[in-house]
Order: structure tokens, then sequence, then C-alpha cells
């Protein structure tokens, strides 16, 4: 019988494994869309409701904010954004959805949020325990002692 360590190793390792499944199908959805996998994680940032400065994307991608020109400049030329300089700092520049960007990022959302045949698969009763135990370790981390 494994030990504690050993059990959360490989329950760890399974996990990663039902992530990378799941990280593979974001070429197919990006395709389908018409977009790169990098505009998709754009897309995917940005609040519909409000605009979003491009240093704060570039931030959030963990890349440089030149990286982020270029992906805006093919999202805006496709109508999906728009860039305006910020108000109170015209040297920062803020992204809005059009409306056209907006439907374009429901219908990724909703494509991202499709699970995967392997949860798809289980019953009902596994489906709602994995979702209480996902739901107790995405909490605020507790301490082992």
């Amino acid at each position: 019988m494994p030990d504690r360590d050993s059990q959360a190793c490989e329950t760890w390792r399974l996990f990663i494994q039902v992530l990378a499944v799941e990280r593979s199908r974001l070429p197919t959805i990006a395709s389908e869309l018409g977009l790169s996998e990098a505009q998709c994680r754009v897309l995917e940032l940005l609040d519909p409701s409000t605009s979003v400065s491009m240093c704060n994307v570039a931030r959030a991608l963990d890349c440089d904010p030149s990286n982020v020109t270029g992906i805006v400049d093919r999202l805006e030329a496709r109508g999906l954004v728009e860039r305006s300089p910020d108000r109170a700092d015209r040297r920062v520049k803020k992204l809005m959805l059009t409306r056209v960007g907006k439907e374009l990022r429901a219908r990724l959302l909703e494509r991202l949020a499709e699970p995967p045949a392997q949860i798809r698969s289980l019953s009902l009763s596994d489906q709602r325990a994995l979702c209480a135990i996902l739901q107790r370790v995405s909490g605020p981390a507790r301490s082992s002692g």
C-alpha cells in the first residue's frame, strides 16, 4: 500500500497527464476559429465589459509587451479588438473587445469549457466526487501540519 507522499506524487502525475491532454485541444479549437493559440489566450484574458492595458495582458501571458503588440495587431486587423490610449496616461494602450470580438470570445470560451471525454465518461457520482475534491484542492493553501 503506497504511503501518503507516493500516493500524492501518483495523483499529481495523473492530474498533469489529464491537463496535458486537455491542453492539446487548444490548437484544434484555435484552428476552427481561425486564430492562433496566442490570439486565443489574449481573447480569453480580455474582459468583455472593460478595457485592459496591453501591459496587463503581457503580464498575464508572462511575455514581453512587444510580443503582445504583434498578436494584438492581428486581432485588430480582424476587427476583434480596438486599441486606444488610456485617458490618464496616453503612453498606455488599452484593449477593448469589439462586438465581433465578444462573440468570438464567447465561442472560444464555450469550446474550452467542453469537458474532455475522460470526464464525460465518468459516472455522475464520480463526476460529483471529482468536482468536490477539485473544489477543496483549488481553495486556499492549507498547511500540512
